[in-house]
């Protein structure tokens, strides 16, 4: 029985604009298709779909007009843990959670991610800012939902 974990990384970059998040999603799915369950691959087209489409709607693009999406698989005996990390041109702000009203047809794409995720957060650095979001292995990754009732 070995005690070790693999480790595959992917590196791509998507237009800064609307179809980045949607070639983003693809190419995510097709290659952690068979890696990952099922369940933790909806919530990681989820989540980077939403930090994707922060990007082009929030940020700069980096040079060349584009974003860079990049993750990363880690394979344990506890099951597969992933980073997701998407890198802009920066917007000076930064992301912030924000309360949107019931109606409101936007403002919760954070919130989406910091409910998917185990964590997330975001890094500066002289090529731009990457916001980033990591799930656990072992459906760890968000805490059991309470049924209201």
């Amino acid at each position: 029985m070995s005690t070790g974990s693999a480790e595959r990384s992917w590196c791509v970059v998507v237009p800064h604009h609307a179809t980045g998040a949607r070639l983003a999603r693809h190419r995510l799915a097709d290659e952690l298709t068979g890696l990952v369950p099922p369940a933790l691959l909806a919530d990681l087209v989820a989540v980077l779909a939403e930090l994707v489409g922060n990007a082009v709607r929030h940020a700069d693009p980096l040079p060349g007009g584009v974003v860079r999406v990049a993750w990363r698989l880690r394979t344990t005996e506890r099951g597969p843990s992933v980073q997701l990390r998407v890198t802009d041109g920066d917007s000076g702000a930064g992301p912030r959670m924000r309360v949107a009203s019931p109606d409101a047809v936007d403002g919760r794409g954070l919130h989406i991610v910091s409910g998917l995720s185990s964590r997330w957060g975001v890094d500066r650095d002289g090529l731009g800012q990457s916001v980033w979001a990591e799930f656990d292995p072992a459906g760890s990754h968000r805490p059991d939902l309470v049924a209201a009732g």
